[in-house]
């Protein structure tokens, strides 16, 4: 391999230079060029936007893949992916793997026993609920993710390598400044002093021949400072203008922002509904086989009446765990979720509101009877907490 000697000596001068300087500056022994106000505050923008970004992708991503293990795993395979230009394949989620498991245990057990066809329920539903976060998953890291990861490395690296250039130059800058001044001091320095022997021609000769040498020097430095100004002044404007693309940036964060918030919307909004819908499901299945299902169902269950007497006592005495809500008694209740009717029976619920309850003889003990205001309806215990 060949080797330019030339260029490698100049480039290690440079860098040496450029070394001094900042040290010198750093120091307070050497001047520094301030950079323009406005381009300045771009720059401090810009950081933050970039310091921010980093840390709301990292915490989605752990919001998105909670253990750091598969997180990491997840991003390797990616990387893999993405080098290969292939899609990267969907992922099985863990309420997915859940749901299969039951459905193979109940399979094992027996799908017509009560435990095995409510493994079946519950694995069916829970796979739903992976289907559904696998959704929210890949719509999440197509629609939030992909863009802000983009811009980090994209956009801001592009960024950042013409800033380390801009400062490059304003080191150049500031070295041939301080070139300048030193040759100037120079020049005044031999123009205060004159040699007093040069009236002896070697002297005089040598003396002309050292202010020439030294109005050179400050030629040249003059020179060198219009270039590095001029190179300065384009690299700060190219590092200006990518800088306030930032705005554009937001807009587009701000975009993905809201679809993030949609898909996550929509994602709980699914889930709530399947668990709606398991709910029934097993309150069902517990009615049909006789088995109370949830301690508000035992509290509001078969009429007093015909509860059965305790071993020991006389039929018709109840015990303190057998008081029941009387049939023609009324209620308050206080609804704990949401719930929509699903026919013209039945009345429709809002979390945290209050409503007035009671039982009908012959209608189904899952079920009360519930008023508010005007509307009338049939409502589901399970969805209610009775107050005294």
């Amino acid at each position: 391999m060949d080797f330019n000697v030339k260029k490698l000596a100049s480039d290690a001068g440079v860098f040496f230079t450029r070394a001094v300087q900042f040290t010198e500056e750093k120091l307070g022994q050497a001047e520094k060029t301030e950079l323009d106000p406005h381009l300045d505050n771009l720059i401090s923008r810009g950081d933050s936007t970039k310091n921010w970004t980093e840390k709301i992708l990292r915490q989605t991503e752990v919001l998105l893949q909670p253990n750091p293990i598969d997180h990491t795993g997840a991003r390797i395979e990616e990387f893999i992916y993405d080098k290969l230009d292939k899609k990267l394949p969907s992922r099985t989620t863990n309420a997915e793997l859940l749901g299969q498991h039951m459905l193979e245990a109940a399979a094992d057990f027996g799908p017509e026993t009560p435990y095995g066809s409510t493994l079946i329920t519950v694995g069916e539903y829970q796979k739903r609920l992976g289907s559904a976060e696998r959704e929210f998953l890949q719509t999440s890291a197509a629609n939030f993710l992909c863009p802000l990861r983009n811009f980090l490395e994209g956009d801001w690296r592009t960024i950042s390598k013409e800033r380390r250039i801009l400062e490059n130059r304003r080191l150049d800058l500031d070295i041939c400044k301080a070139r300048l001044k030193k040759a100037k001091q120079a020049e005044a320095k031999a123009a205060a002093a004159p040699d007093f022997q040069e009236t002896r021609p070697r002297n005089y000769v040598l003396s002309a021949s050292a202010s020439a040498l030294l109005s050179e020097e400050v030629d040249k430095a003059e020179h060198e400072l219009r270039v590095a100004q001029t190179e300065f002044d384009r690299q700060a404007e190219v590092t200006r203008l990518l800088l306030e693309g930032i705005s554009s940036t937001h807009l587009n964060h701000l975009r993905c922002l809201q679809d993030f918030a949609e898909a996550q919307a929509t994602y709980y909004a699914q889930c709530h509904h399947y668990m709606q819908d398991l709910q029934r499901e097993l309150s069902r299945s517990a009615n049909a086989v006789g088995a109370p299902h949830s301690s508000s169902a035992a509290a509001v269950g078969p009429p007093a009446a015909t509860a059965a007497a305790a071993p020991g006592q006389k039929p018709g005495t109840l015990s303190m765990e057998q008081v029941q809500l009387p049939v023609t008694g009324a209620r308050k209740a206080k609804v704990l979720y949401d719930y929509d009717a699903h026919d013209g029976s039945e009345l429709s619920l809002l979390a945290d509101e209050l409503i007035t309850v009671y039982t009908v003889p012959g209608l189904d003990p899952d079920w009360l009877v519930g008023e508010r205001g005007n509307d009338k309806g049939k409502v589901p215990v399970t969805y209610l907490e009775l107050l005294s």
